[in-house]
């Protein structure tokens, strides 16, 4: 296609939607014309209220502002996510988002702290890392030089509202009505335009597909095909409720797991999201919504609702001049927060390789090659915590246990197992995020890196000790987080 692109029309609001519309006209709206089709009829999954660091790049980007924005979202701190139940019944253990200790050129501080351990010198893994100290403590306040990493939990209908006006602000266009129909050009099968159900043609020279899991435009009508990765993840349903929060914020995301399922708690300013997401095969949708009603706390502030789905990823998700972003895109359950973080990436993405002049076949098979290297290391990621657990007490987590897995994950659990490494390949997005969770599912390296026995026992004691103090000092410059926040949305903070 060798159209130059200036009109660009966006299918669906929501989060995926606005998302891409505040990109887009912030950054290049002075070049293209930008319109967001969306129907108020239609709902929005909108249980996506926590993030992971990343999203403090998309916001300096756009340059929002945080204090406006948490505002606005009715948003909190979060230094991580609690995994409680998730290695065995009453094991538990934070990930949290900071990097663990201090490393040398040639391994990772997880080896000093593997013999410091067998000698007694150590404690707990999460000892040496402030970010998770800080959630323990249930502390917050921003470090200079970014000296703390967070990311937050907010309200994914008031961020939609609030992203809206922003686009706006800087040119998009808004349409309210639904598509009844994808036209196409009948020469090359490109779309040609949306036709609502008002009669309206919104035509472009690209679409952008943020209409959900119903893939309306990537799947319905271009049959990019879905590759289901339900075999690996195999729980399909959610079901989620607001609650009346009952205490004070805390700065993480709390995943507990269930018999055949897990729930998740995030708090925000106003209330608290909580959710509980299961496999059809071991529970029924009724099942699932009394153990998510009988473990809340608070007055539900609606009626639960259900949600099915399918954990797999378009096969394209570029493909002609449609872009999926989003759930159009694929799904993968919210277990480490990442549905926002791949919204955001493929939006970075596109715009890195923006077809200004013309669609070109090697930059969209670029894009559907990083697209899928990413969205491939953050399944394995999450099917970690699934696999590598020493729950059998049912029949659900001796499928986990049991079930094989992607080479690529295999490889790297081998590699802990065996040697204590934890290699980061191409430019994946968790470093440190292995080494915790595999240990604080159970896994310990069979040895540590030979490097580590070179250091005298006094100078690794001293090594760890000052590693230890180092975090101890950093947490006493800390606040309470619901203190903290307070102050900030007082205009007494920073």
């Amino acid at each position: 296609m060798t159209q130059p692109i200036k009109k660009i029309v966006i299918a669906g609001g929501g989060t995926a939607g606005w998302m891409t519309a505040a990109a887009l006209s912030k950054l290049m709206g002075k070049d293209l014309d930008i319109t967001l089709v969306e129907s108020e009829s239609i709902g929005t999954v909108g249980v996506g209220e926590a993030t992971i660091p990343t999203l403090l790049f998309f916001h300096r980007l756009l340059g929002i502002d945080e204090k406006e924005f948490l505002a606005a979202t009715q948003a909190t701190y979060k230094l991580g996510i609690s995994f409680e139940n998730w290695r065995d019944v009453g094991k538990d253990y934070i990930h949290a988002f900071g990097v663990t200790g201090k490393d040398c050129w040639a391994c990772g501080f997880q080896h000093f702290w593997l013999r410091a351990k067998q000698l007694g010198l150590a404690g707990d893994f999460g000892d040496y890392c402030l970010e998770r100290r800080a959630a323990e403590a249930e502390k917050f306040t921003h470090l200079p030089n970014n000296g703390l990493n967070y990311a937050f939990h907010f309200d994914a209908s008031l961020y939609a509202k609030y992203l809206r006006q922003f686009s706006e602000s800087n040119g998009a266009k808004r349409v309210e009505g639904k598509i009844d129909q994808v036209m196409l050009h009948p020469e090359n099968g490109h779309i040609r335009a949306l036709k609502l159900d008002s009669g309206r043609e919104l035509d472009g020279d690209f679409f952008i597909d943020c209409t959900g899991m119903r893939a309306l435009l990537i799947e319905k009508t271009l049959h990019t095909g879905f590759e289901s990765w339900s075999h690996w993840l195999p729980c399909d349903g959610a079901v989620a409720v607001q609650t009346e929060a009952v205490a004070p914020p805390i700065p993480y995301t709390r995943s507990i797991a269930r018999e055949s399922a897990w729930q998740w708690r995030i708090p925000l300013q106003h209330r608290v999201g909580n959710g509980l997401v299961y496999s059809g095969a071991y529970q029924s949708d009724e099942s699932a919504k009394r153990q998510l009603m009988d473990n809340i706390e608070g007055k539900p502030l609606a009626d639960p609702r259900i949600i099915k789905f399918q954990t797999g990823r378009r096969r394209k998700q570029w493909h002609k001049n449609c872009l999926a972003v989003g759930l159009s895109s694929g799904f993968l359950e919210p277990l480490e927060s990442t549905s926002i973080h791949l919204i955001q990436q493929n939006i970075v993405r596109f715009l890195r390789l923006f077809p200004h002049r013309e669609i070109r076949q090697i930059e969209v098979d670029e894009y559907n090659r990083q697209a899928d290297f990413e969205m491939e290391r953050i399944r394995d990621f999450i099917i970690l915590h699934y696999k590598v657990t020493e729950r059998d007490d049912t029949e659900f987590w001796r499928y986990c246990r049991q079930m094989d897995v992607p080479d690529s994950l295999a490889a790297k659990i081998d590699m802990f197992r065996e040697t204590g490494h934890v290699y980061r390949e191409g430019n994946e997005l968790f470093v440190d995020s292995w080494q915790q969770v595999m240990i604080g599912q159970g896994l310990m390296p069979e040895r540590y890196h030979p490097l580590v026995d070179t250091m005298p026992e006094q100078e690794l004691r001293d090594f760890i000790a000052h590693v230890k103090a180092g975090v101890d000092g950093d947490l006493s410059r800390l606040q309470d987080h619901n203190t903290y926040l307070a102050s900030l949305m007082s205009g007494q903070g920073q």
